[in-house]
């Protein structure tokens, strides 16, 4: 049985217990803003935050989006210390890959961003990526980059932690609790309508992933977010042999190991994968990742695969993630459309999610991050295009 909310009215109401939500509430619990409920209509870790292969990488597109990644990194450096829980974060490195000049020489300018924002990232030639990722096929690659502070985590103990440092701070989280449209008789939020009833509050914080585009249309709002399908597998346990994540840029192919000699990864789905409803595995999936793997690494022909899963990527049509405050319903705060990277960017974006809460200014330049952007007239501004891994 679920239970009920501890009181009629909340300071804020963060709806998702993924990890930016948890990292959201975390933040405001400790600026002293209270009380705070989070609500998931599903169970911990049930949405992204537990279905994702932990990549946590500084390498991208945009100065803006680096340094959320840098900060984002920092913190998860320190996860263990400040909240007790061991999540594995071991930085290895990523290699992103190139299979011909075209894509080199879009890495090329990647990696002048990375280093403009003062991350050692390098362009690797075919022999490094060899050394870097022994037994991959020599004549798959051409070159890459190599950027050896970005890492792999465990998402599973970044959750349990930031859960249980959350409501050690007073925080309520109620899970199996859905969120069926916002009160906002003023023009502006004065309560969330769930199902457990209607609950008071002045701010709502949308977190809630591939269903944040949901929630926005339930409270009136027109936002682009698209919930898009990924898959994911896991094979059989190998001798450990590699470090780094690995990302091929020509189809988004991504695999790392873990500490037990798995290999984990996914790629980018189809067109058919990505509109199809449901967190099932597919056939179609195992075997274009089968065909990438295999097409790298010929002697994976026989490596058996354990599991597969998926989840839903929150896409925006500039690759930006939307945070903060909408002007269009006062007290309705965005912390969505990370993509399927809100893992990497979540401890340094939430932060600023809770400054919009608390009406505190932002140093996030709002044409790229906020919630209007998609209605600017004329809008020709960057877009991030490094999803991928």
């Amino acid at each position: 049985m679920i239970a009920s909310p501890a009181r009629s009215s909340y300071h804020t109401v963060v709806v998702g217990a993924g990890i930016i939500g948890l990292y959201t509430a975390y933040h405001l619990a400790h600026a002293g803003a209270g009380p705070i409920l989070v609500l998931d209509r599903g169970f911990l870790s049930g949405g992204a935050s537990g279905r994702n292969g932990g990549g946590v990488r500084q390498q991208w597109e945009t100065p803006a989006t680096i340094r959320l990644a840098r900060e984002s990194v920092a913190a998860y450096r320190r996860f263990g210390r400040e909240f007790g829980y061991n999540i594995w974060f071991r930085q290895s490195g990523y290699v992103f890959v190139a299979e011909d000049e075209g894509q080199l020489a879009r890495l090329r300018r990647v990696n002048a961003v990375v280093r403009g924002e003062g991350l050692v990232s390098r362009v690797i030639d075919a022999a490094e990526v060899l050394r870097l990722v022994p037994g991959i096929r020599p004549d798959a690659i051409i070159g890459g980059t190599y950027l050896r502070t970005d890492g792999i985590l465990y998402p599973f103990p970044a959750l349990w932690g930031l859960y249980e440092a959350v409501r050690a701070l007073g925080v309520e989280v109620l899970l199996g609790a859905e969120v069926t449209g916002i009160h906002a008789p003023g023009g502006r939020v004065a309560a969330v309508e769930t199902s457990l009833g209607r609950i008071a509050t002045e701010h709502c914080v949308n977190a809630a992933g591939g269903w944040s585009g949901e929630l926005s249309r339930r409270a009136g709002l027109d936002v682009p977010n698209v919930a898009t399908r990924h898959e994911i597998l896991a094979t059989e346990p190998l001798k450990p042999f590699l470090d780094p994540m690995v990302v091929r840029v020509s189809d988004g192919l991504y695999f790392s190991q873990t500490m037990r000699g798995e290999v984990v990864g996914g790629i980018a789905p189809s067109t058919t994968l990505a509109t199809r409803l449901g967190m099932g595995s597919s056939l179609d999936f195992l075997a274009r990742m089968s065909r990438g793997l295999v097409g790298l690494f010929p002697q994976f022909r026989s490596l058996r695969v354990l599991r597969a899963w998926s989840g839903y990527y929150d896409d925006t049509p500039d690759g930006f993630p939307v945070i903060g405050t909408d002007a269009r319903l006062p007290g309705f705060v965005h912390a969505n459309g990370f993509g399927g990277h809100g893992f990497m960017l979540a401890p340094a974006s939430a932060q600023r999610v809770a400054r919009a809460v608390l009406g505190e200014p932002s140093d996030l330049d709002p044409h790229l991050f906020g919630p209007q952007r998609f209605s600017e007239p004329g809008r020709a501004l960057p877009t991030e295009r490094l999803q991928l891994g």
